[in-house]
């Protein structure tokens, strides 16, 4: 587990690919410009250069580097999937209709929505691009079809988070399309470039799959729980923008009659109150969903770690399950 003193795993990961991560923001600078519609370099520029974690870029050159790859393609497909991540913030920030991302104002509040949407989309190409420069066919169908699920998360959740009957399962099914299909393809591609056997890729991908879902868990519980300080977000935002995650969805399963017209009234109607958000809180302790969605995070960033155990011994393997650990060490 991560001390204070000590280097955070993401940083002590950006310290080990710095060369990397260098030709990955140089790309990415490259190729996000536009000969003839210069509203693209100024909405990108403006996500890009924002100081994001760059996380999923650097699973790629990592599952890459520790299977012994020596490049180039790493690069290419690092900032892919960083141009896909890019896109898909772009497009989600117009659907919430979010006034702020990274801590700056949104693109669609700067320029509108028009220019987030098209942008996104020209993004998304340039990912494409990108891509097939590999010129490996597998790399290609991996993106492709996250990219695909990751549409199609976004869709689902646009009918499931309103909506009582959402259960743990569909929940589940969200959370993969919005968060850990990037994720696990981030680190499987890496794993396919360098040519690494099946039994590592199959390992790679159900890392970045248990990864990605224990850290939409873990954002999900500290909406409930979190310091504002520490999260940039206030308590009851999810609650606030009736969304169901696994705490009140554990709660609803253990609803009576009383307490499930309460979630109705208040995530589907939305008809909200003076204290709603408090008696929100007090059924989510009543029901002890906070403690059973923590022992899920927890859950899933063991099963990552599991899965690393079928991979070379590397310093980059170490990194890796040190994340796994810091992802759930915020709810710890």
């Amino acid at each position: 587990m991560t001390s204070e003193n000590t280097q955070k795993p993401h940083d002590q990961m950006a310290a080990y690919l710095s060369a990397d991560m260098t030709a990955v923001n140089d790309l990415i600078r490259d190729r996000m410009a536009s000969e003839h519609a210069p509203r693209i370099p100024e909405v990108t520029a403006h996500l890009v250069e924002a100081g994001g974690k760059r996380l999923r870029p650097m699973l790629t050159l990592a599952a890459a580097r520790l299977c012994g790859y020596d490049g180039p393609y790493h690069v290419h497909l690092a900032a892919t999937v960083e141009f896909i991540h890019t896109a898909t913030l772009l497009h989600d920030d117009v659907v919430d209709e979010s006034a702020q991302r990274r801590g700056r104002p949104t693109a669609n509040l700067l320029w509108d929505n028009k220019s987030s949407v098209l942008v996104g989309d020209y993004l998304f190409a340039r990912s494409f691009q990108l891509m097939t420069e590999t010129d490996n066919m597998r790399v290609l169908a991996i993106l492709s079809n996250a990219s695909a699920t990751i549409a199609e998360g976004e869709v689902l959740q646009l009918t499931a988070a309103q909506n009582l009957a959402t259960d743990e399962g569909i929940y589940l099914q969200v959370v993969r399309g919005k968060t850990a299909a990037l994720f696990s393809a981030a680190t499987q591609v890496g794993g396919v470039i360098a040519s690494a056997p099946d039994a590592q890729v199959q390992a790679l991908f159900n890392y970045g799959d248990a990864l990605g879902i224990a850290f939409q868990i873990v954002d999900d519980l500290l909406d409930y729980q979190g310091d504002p300080n520490a999260t940039g977000k206030n308590i009851g935002d999810d609650f606030r923008e009736r969304k169901l995650t696994l705490p009140v969805i554990k709660a609803i399963a253990k609803s009576d009659a009383e307490e499930r017209a309460f979630w109705a009234r208040t995530i589907e109607k939305g008809r909200q109150e003076e204290g709603d958000l408090d008696h929100a809180l007090s059924l989510l302790h009543k029901h002890g969903t906070l403690d059973e969605t923590k022992a899920e995070a927890l859950a899933w960033a063991e099963k990552a770690k599991t899965a690393l155990d079928t991979l070379p011994d590397h310093d980059l393997t170490r990194m890796l399950r040190d994340m796994a650990d810091y992802v759930v060490a915020r709810i710890n």
